[in-house]
C-alpha cells in the first residue's frame, strides 16, 4: 500500500469569502422606492451590511454562516457593540439573517459524461492499492527466516517496521504535495515530491535494517526495495499517474502461478525486480518539473500542518497491521486483501458523500432540514462500503487457497476496522484530521499493549470517530 492511500487533494473553497466594502451614495432600497437617501438621517449601518453581504445571506442555511463570515473578517465583539448595537457576532448574525429573504441557488446540472467514470478511477487506484502484495507471495520463499519473533514468521518485524515508516513520511508528503496542487503549482507539488520522496525511501530501509535480527538479512533487503517502491508510488498516485503505475505493476501478475507452483528464485527475483525499477523509471519521468527553478514555489504550506496527516497513517496503517494477524483468511492476510482492496470504493463513497452534501446545501432552506439528509447520507455511504467490504472479504476467502469459511466474529471485527478506516478517512477529508489520528492511535496503542482487547479497541474507536462525524459534518458550516 502506498503512503497516499487515504489522501486525497484539500477540498476547494474553503476559505470564506471576504467582505466587500463598496463606497454608495444611495441604497437599492432607496432607489427602488422612487426616493433619494435623506441626508439630513445617517444611514443605518446594519441595513448597509445586510446589502453588502445580501448575497452571502440569502444562501446561508443557518446564522452561524454569517457569524464565521464576520469573524474571518476581523470584526471583534467590541467593534460590533460599537459600530451596530448588538451584543456579538451571533446576535448580529441572526439579525442578518432574518432580514435577509432566502434565496437558494438553483442545484448545478450533473456533468456531462458518464456517471461511473469516477467509480472507475476510484477501482483502478483500489487495484493499484493492492497488487503489490502479489509482491509478498513472490518474495515469501525468498525472505522465509529460521526463528522468528512476538510469534509472527521469521523476517516479518523489518518488513512491518518499514512498511509503517514509509506509510507515515509518504502520508505527510502526499497531503504537503496535495496543497500545492490545491494552489494550482504543479511544478511546486513535483518538487515536494523530488525533495521528500528519497529520504522517506532511505527512513524506511534504515529502520527495517535496525530491527532485523541476525538471519532476517533478505528480508531487510527486501524492505530497502518495499520502501523505494513506497516512495515511487506516492509519487505517481499524487501526480494522477493511476494508469502507468498499473502498468508498472504487470510483471507481479507472475505471482498468480506461484499459488499452485514452485517458481524458480532467479525467476520470482527477476519479476520483483523488473516492477520495481518500471515504477522507480517511471516516477522520475513524472517528477521531471521538479528540477525546474521556478518550480520552488513562494508562501507555500508549514511543514508542520503536514504532521497530523502522517500520525493518521501511523494509526491506520497499525489498526490495518493488527487486522491481519491472525489465524483465518478473513482474520489475517485475506483481512488486508480485502481492505486494501475496498479503498477504491471508499474513496469514491467519500466523493459521493461530498457531492451529495453539496447539493442539499445548495437546495434546502433550514439546518434542521440539512442535518437530517447529511446524517442519511452518511448512514447510506457508510452502509455501502461495509457490504463492499463484507463482498470483498467473502469473495478472498473463497478463492484463497484451502481456506476455511469465515467465521462471524473475524468478520465483525473486520467490519469495526473497516469502520473505523472509512469514518476516519471523511474526518481527514474534512480537515478534521488531528481527532481522526488521536482516536486511532490510542485503539492502535491499547491493541498492541493488549492484542486480546483488539475488536474492544477497535469498536470504541469506531464509536467515537461516529460520534465525531456526526457532531462535526451534519453542520452546514462543515460543507462551506
Amino acid at each position: 500500500m502506498s503512503g497516499s492511500l487515504w489522501l486525497k487533494p484539500p477540498r476547494e473553497g474553503g476559505t470564506l469569502p471576504a467582505i466587500p466594502r463598496p463606497r454608495r451614495e444611495e441604497t437599492p432600497r432607496t432607489r427602488e422606492a422612487g426616493r433619494a437617501p435623506d441626508p439630513g438621517l445617517a444611514p443605518d449601518p446594519l441595513d448597509e451590511l445586510a446589502e453588502r453581504l445580501d448575497g452571502f445571506v440569502a444562501a446561508a442555511v443557518h446564522p452561524d454562516e454569517v457569524a464565521a463570515l464576520l469573524e474571518s473578517d476581523g470584526m471583534t465583539d467590541d467593534h460590533i457593540r460599537l459600530t451596530y448595537g448588538r451584543a456579538d457576532s451571533f446576535a448580529l448574525a441572526e439579525d442578518l439573517y432574518a432580514r435577509v429573504e432566502r434565496r437558494h441557488p438553483a442545484p448545478q446540472a450533473p456533468p456531462a459524461g458518464p456517471r461511473l467514470g469516477g467509480l472507475a478511477d476510484c477501482l483502478l487506484r483500489g487495484l493499484v492499492f493492492a497488487l503489490p502484495g502479489l509482491a509478498y507471495v513472490l518474495a515469501a520463499p525468498l525472505l522465509a527466516g529460521e526463528h522468528g519473533r512476538f510469534g509472527l514468521p521469521g523476517g516479518t518485524v523489518p518488513l512491518l517496521a518499514g512498511a509503517v515508516t514509509g506509510w507515515v513520511w509518504n502520508q505527510a508528503l502526499s497531503h504537503r504535495a496535495y496543497t500545492w496542487l490545491g494552489l494550482g503549482d504543479r511544478p511546486a507539488a513535483a518538487r515536494a515530491l523530488l525533495i521528500g520522496a528519497p529520504p522517506g525511501a532511505l527512513a524506511g530501509t534504515g529502520v527495517a535494517l535496525a530491527v532485523a535480527a541476525p538471519g532476517e538479512t533478505p528480508a531487510a533487503v527486501f524492505a530497502a526495495g518495499q520502501a523505494l517502491y513506497l516512495a515511487a508510488a506516492t509519487a505517481l498516485l499524487v501526480l494522477g499517474r493511476e494508469r502507468a503505475l498499473l502498468g508498472a505493476l504487470v510483471p507481479l501478475a507472475g505471482a498468480v502461478p506461484a499459488f499452485r507452483w514452485d517458481l524458480p528464485d532467479p525467476l520470482r527475483a527477476g519479476l520483483l525486480l523488473a516492477s520495481l525499477a518500471a515504477t522507480t523509471a517511471l516516477a522520475a519521468l513524472a517528477l521531471r518539473p521538479g528540477l525546474r527553478r521556478a518550480a520552488a514555489g513562494r508562501g507555500g504550506p508549514p511543514r508542520a500542518a503536514s504532521l497530523p496527516y502522517g500520525l493518521f497513517g501511523l494509526g491506520s496503517g497499525l489498526l490495518v497491521l493488527h487486522a491481519g494477524v491472525g489465524s483465518t483468511p478473513v482474520g489475517g492476510a485475506g483481512a488486508v486483501v480485502a481492505l486494501t482492496l475496498s479503498m477504491g470504493p471508499a474513496e469514491w463513497l467519500l466523493h459521493r458523500f461530498r457531492g451529495e452534501s453539496l447539493t442539499r446545501l445548495r437546495i434546502l432552506t433550514t439546518a434542521r432540514e440539512f442535518r437530517r439528509a447529511a446524517t442519511g447520507t452518511l448512514v447510506l455511504c457508510l452502509g455501502s462500503y461495509l457490504t463492499v467490504l463484507t463482498a470483498l472479504a467473502l469473495a478472498v476467502t473463497l478463492l484463497w487457497p484451502g481456506a476455511p469459511r469465515p467465521a462471524l466474529p473475524h468478520l465483525l471485527a473486520l467490519l469495526l476496522v473497516g469502520t473505523a478506516l472509512w469514518l476516519g478517512l471523511l474526518l481527514q477529508a474534512f480537515g478534521a484530521v488531528l481527532g481522526a489520528a488521536t482516536v486511532c492511535l490510542l485503539a492502535a496503542a491499547a491493541q498492541t499493549a493488549l492484542p486480546a482487547a483488539g475488536p474492544a479497541a477497535t469498536g470504541g474507536a469506531a464509536a467515537v470517530l461516529a460520534v465525531l462525524t456526526c457532531v462535526l459534518l451534519v453542520r452546514p458550516t462543515a460543507h462551506r
